[in-house]
């Protein structure tokens, strides 16, 4: 299975897109913890306060303090 992770810019509060950070990356033999950090550490949100919207086949970061999301999709 792969997972992608992506972030992007905010305008009143929505996804924007006018630039987006996105890496793709296998996730055979990782745990769910261990997909969640790779996955911030890839677009350098390890370490950044987040607020968590867990949605099922997608988890969305909203970044505290900046205009700024970020959503972990999962390919099946």
């Amino acid at each position: 299975m792969k997972a992608q992770i992506e972030l992007t810019d905010t305008f009143g509060g929505e996804a924007n897109y006018s630039w987006v950070k996105r890496h793709e990356f296998e996730t055979d033999g990782l745990t769910d913890n261990q997909i969640i950090r790779k996955a911030r550490k890839l677009i350098g949100l390890d370490g950044v306060q987040t607020t968590k919207n867990d949605c099922g086949d997608m988890i969305q970061w909203n970044i505290k303090g900046a205009c700024l999301v970020a959503f972990l999709t999962f390919n099946y």
